[in-house]
């Protein structure tokens, strides 16, 4: 199933919100729930992995953030730091767990995520390239690059019985001033911590789709777009009796249900 909420700016300032979504609607689908893409945004907001919360000044690093606008959480998924602003996409497919006879690795599943991105790209001609880019902000084994220059991380969240993929794709902007941000971030919050605790980020190795791509100006909106049709191909693909069967057992959780559950997100990390 479909859910775009990459034009929902004002549903709630916390950041957190629609990583409480995610959480929320994976334990639907662990629960016989329809699988889903969901797509949002975040106006400006910086999003930290747990190795970064915890490094010596982190606290003050964040406090330095909060007086340049960004909210500031720590999230549940694996990744380091990724500043968020609206040329940013996030996207997040939440799937339920099937039992493979071959033990298949889970990371195999990232794949999944990357198929979709080569696809929603393959207009443009570009070829999408996945390993992990030398200086680029939340390096991974799973990082998509271009020419060699990172644009999109992804990262994994594993419930009992489903799981999300969730991945950020820098789309319009300039890729190096958000790894700049993230660059100040770390020699702030590291202080004199061992260096292979951190990223060490190089602007450089990052960019965005507006950059990378004939795409232009209006990359993000061109993105999310042709992401939609993607999945929409997939759904014709499928049995149409399936689909309507899964679109009865959708149910959006409630705003307040939303909430609580970001509340409970944060006080995880609170120092």
């Amino acid at each position: 199933m479909l859910l775009d909420r990459s034009q929902n700016l004002s549903e709630s300032n916390d950041v957190l919100y629609s990583f409480a979504l995610d959480e929320l609607l994976c334990r639907q689908t662990g629960q016989g729930g329809p699988a889903i893409c969901h797509l949002w945004r975040h106006p400006r907001a910086f999003v930290m992995g747990v190795r970064d919360s915890r490094l010596p000044k982190a606290l003050e690093a964040e406090r330095d953030l909060h007086d340049l606008g960004y909210d500031t959480a720590v999230r549940h998924s694996g990744g380091a730091a990724v500043p968020l602003d609206l040329g940013v996409v996030n996207l997040s497919l939440i799937l339920p767990i099937v039992v493979k006879k071959d033990n298949q690795d889970f990371h195999q599943d990232f794949e999944v995520m990357v198929h979709l991105i080569r696809e929603a790209l393959q207009h443009t001609g570009c070829t999408v390239d996945t390993g992990e880019i030398a200086g680029a902000y939340c390096p991974g084994a799973f990082d998509l690059s271009i020419d060699g220059r990172k644009f999109c991380g992804i990262a994994q969240r594993r419930q009992n019985k489903s799981f999300i993929i969730q991945a950020f794709i820098n789309a319009n902007g300039s890729g190096s001033e958000r790894a700049s941000l993230v660059r100040s971030f770390y020699d702030k919050a590291a202080a004199d911590a061992d260096p292979a605790r951190y990223p060490l980020v190089q602007p450089e190795s990052t960019a965005s789709l507006q950059e990378l791509t004939n795409l232009g100006s209006h990359s993000a909106a061109l993105f999310i777009e042709s992401i939609k049709k993607v999945i929409r191909q997939w759904q014709k693909a499928a049995d149409p009796l399936v689909m309507e069967a899964a679109a009865s057992r959708l149910e959006m959780p409630a705003t307040e249900d939303v909430r609580e559950m970001a509340h409970s997100l944060r006080q995880r990390y609170v120092k």
